[in-house]
């Protein structure tokens, strides 16, 4: 490991260039401990993060990792500004290792018998409305036999990092996290759809007008959308129409269940995933205002924490949410 201070120089006395790592002291596999702390520094990115999730002090992680890169004979980490990069060779050995370290994790916790030693609540995250109509209802029945969950919602992209630092066991992520620090897994698709009240369809010429003229077919209709720069519907607009999207939101609003409300109000149109408004599409609240033969579909995925395989309830959540998904 090289001897940097955090902000990447180098410490006084360092020379140009640095001695070679020893070769292995021992020959035959290296400590199960260090391999443990060598994979969880390797997802959260960062000595100060693995020592919090480990439970162990800095100097304690550093001092392990320093023990199997002698052991390896080989670099590890390379200190930088913020956290850690690793080499290589640390990407190949994490993918061997990571899945049998945590198989072993859930083999070896103690079992549930007391309320002493019941499972640490599952820490889950993910939008507002998908947690509210497919997660939390698909995860009743775990409730009820004795899974306690803490759920927080937000953004993915901060959730994402609130993940790498420990704060949650699994986040409910709209793409695919970059690298190989967190776990990432397909979750469901959700298909969006171009809708208004009926009256606003009406006044257009329905889906018929806007087959036959695109776009251009809802010039003087305000837009509400989840946030300033569009997001949704400039994926729509690309995807659908071949073409961007030029024109600004009359209403914004963070959270899709408003603006699904003041669409069926009568406020304009959207863009908004079909799980969401698919109960006032079916009831004659909202119409579709176009059939395109290719929606856009937006992919989750369900992302886990490194090191929270030790509590077997995020296990047995993470398996159930996969299982009842194929459904939606």
């Amino acid at each position: 490991m090289r001897n940097r201070k955090p902000d990447g120089s180098r410490s006084p006395g360092d020379s140009g260039s640095e001695p070679a790592l020893p070769a292995p002291a021992v020959p035959g596999p290296p400590d199960l401990n260090l391999l443990r702390t060598f994979l969880t520094v390797h997802r959260s990115g960062s000595f100060t993060a693995a020592a919090r999730l480990l439970g162990l002090s800095q100097p304690t992680v550093t001092t392990q990792i320093r023990a199997l890169e002698r052991h390896l004979g080989r670099e590890l980490f390379e200190r930088l500004p913020r956290g850690v990069a690793p080499a290589p060779y640390a990407d190949e050995l994490a993918a061997r290792i990571g899945a049998p370290l945590d198989e072993l994790a859930v083999a070896t916790a103690p079992a549930g018998g007391d309320h002493d030693s019941q499972p640490d609540p599952v820490h889950l995250a993910g939008p507002t409305e998908l947690l509210s109509l497919r997660v939390l209802p698909a995860l009743a029945p775990l409730i009820e036999s004795g899974v306690r969950l803490r759920v927080t919602t937000g953004l993915t992209d901060p959730l994402l990092e609130e993940l790498r630092a420990g704060r949650h066991d699994l986040v409910i992520s709209t793409h695919r996290p970059r690298g190989r620090a967190l776990t990432a897994v397909p979750l469901a698709d959700e298909e969006f759809v171009l809708v208004a009240a009926p009256a606003w369809a009406d006044r257009i010429g329905g889906p018929a007008r806007i087959a036959a003229e695109g776009p251009a077919a809802l010039q003087g209709v305000p837009l509400i959308s989840y946030a300033e720069d569009l997001p949704i519907a400039r994926r729509y607009w690309r995807h659908v129409f071949d073409r961007r999207l030029t024109g600004r939101a009359a209403v914004t609003v963070p959270d899709l269940r408003a603006v699904l409300a003041a669409v069926a109000a009568g406020a304009g149109y959207s863009v908004l995933p079909r799980y969401l408004c698919e109960q006032h599409l079916a009831s004659g609240a909202l119409t579709t205002l176009h059939d395109p033969e290719d929606p856009p579909i937006n992919t989750g995925y369900l992302v886990q924490r490194p090191g929270s395989a030790s509590n077997p309830h995020v296990a047995r959540v993470r398996t159930h949410l996969l299982q009842m998904a194929r459904t939606w």
